[in-house]
């Protein structure tokens, strides 16, 4: 089963499974009551300096790719990452990355997507 990704914003559903906000910053107008998160892993999101400079320009999305799987492997970032994958392991990849960019595409759940489809 993959991990599924999908905007905050949409309704939580039952088969959403775990569900992890993976957003750096709280999305706009959304209440914590209604987000109906497991988990909020902001550690996890890119950095604000590359969040910034993507600005989700999917001409910029290879190179934001690069960037973020390379903060990825240090810090804060890694161990929060670390716990991510093992909350991935213990629920079979059951799990719903969710986030706020309009961009459903090129975005920062698509890249954890790929690490946690990845992995045993």
């Amino acid at each position: 089963m993959p991990v599924a990704i999908k905007r905050v914003y949409e309704d939580a559903r039952d088969k959403d499974g775990v569900r992890i906000l993976v957003d750096r910053v709280w999305p706009r107008g959304m209440s914590k009551e209604k987000a109906k998160l497991d988990h909020w892993m902001k550690e996890v999101g890119p950095s604000n300096e590359l969040r910034k400079w993507f600005g989700h320009d999917p001409d910029k999305y290879d190179d934001f790719k690069k960037k973020y799987k390379e903060e990825l492997k240090s810090g804060t970032q890694h161990k929060e990452l670390e716990k991510l994958k093992q909350i991935t392991k213990e629920h079979d990849k059951n799990i719903t990355l969710l986030f706020s960019a309009k961009d459903e595409k090129y975005n920062q759940a698509q890249v954890l997507k790929e690490i946690l489809d990845q992995q045993q």
